[in-house]
């Protein structure tokens, strides 16, 4: 029988402490419960479902946290930024300002040892996910992020950055009660997490490299797919108030296709380019 030592609690203590519970606890036991989609009798209804929320939320977190939140590639009025916001935040990848505030840390020190995000630093597992864990991920620097700072209704939708996701599950389980829930919530939750993080990791590790931009952002056209366009990842380093990031035609950019139709019916205008 082993005893537990002083020096050995301690140390437990201390991992303990540097985990970040908010992400353990939401990012394990959401995996866990994938595993019930075994016992719900198969629909292809609820496949056209998970695309559907999969793609609706990846457009909140490209269009919204990233284009235009992290990098103001193009404007929206006040209402609409809101409800962008509201739409990104569905995605449980916490809250606006948290998340452009890291994601300007990123470009600031792109895979340096500083940045998270570094699978040549830290190893492919810790950029894509093992950050989320450290006690330290769930802070950023307020300062970086001064330009939304001023906007009340967006401190309080970080602060309760958890709200926007409950409410969007809670209606899909009123609507269709446990399938519908799993399929287009818990599944859709998850695979959206990964499909964010891919660019994190396998968008600095896997793909073409255009631009010589310092650091080691790499094109993948698969990515790009998945992410709505987000994969033409050294196009966006090189480029990084552009709203468009597939520069070439046959860069497949779905978040900007979108963008373009949003701005023609007046709802986004000034769209940056790659000249800009």
């Amino acid at each position: 029988m082993l005893l537990e030592t002083p020096q050995s609690s301690s140390r437990v203590v201390a991992l303990i402490r540097r985990l970040h519970f908010d992400a353990v606890i939401a990012f394990g036991p959401l995996h866990v419960a994938c595993l019930l989609l075994f016992w719900i009798p198969f629909k292809w209804s609820y496949v056209v479902l998970l695309v559907a929320t999969y793609s609706i939320r990846m457009f909140g977190v490209t269009a919204g946290y990233h284009r235009y939140f992290s990098h103001r590639s193009f404007k929206l009025g006040r209402v609409w930024q809101f409800l962008l916001a509201v739409l990104a935040q569905t995605s449980f990848q916490k809250g606006v300002l948290w998340w452009a505030a890291h994601h300007r840390f990123h470009h600031r020190h792109s895979d340096t040892i500083d940045d998270l995000h570094a699978p040549a630093r830290h190893g492919l597992f810790w950029s894509h996910i093992g950050w989320l864990f450290a006690g330290t991920s769930g802070n950023c620097d307020r300062n970086a992020v001064r330009d939304l700072e001023k906007y009340p209704e967006l401190k309080l939708l970080n602060r309760y950055h958890h709200v926007p996701g409950i409410l969007f599950g809670a209606a899909l389980f009123a609507i269709g009660g446990l399938p519908v829930f799993m399929w287009g919530f818990v599944l859709s939750t998850v695979v959206l997490w990964h499909g964010t993080f891919s660019i994190n990791s396998l968008a600095h590790v896997w793909g073409s490299r255009r631009f010589e931009t310092g650091d080691d952002s790499r094109n993948n056209f698969f990515l790009a797919i998945i992410t709505l366009g987000e994969g033409w990842h050294n196009n966006h380093h090189r480029y990084m108030s552009s709203a468009r990031q597939g520069i070439r035609w046959w860069e497949i950019d779905a978040t900007f296709y979108v963008l373009k139709v949003m701005s023609v019916i007046g709802i986004a205008r000034d769209l940056r380019r790659t000249h800009s």
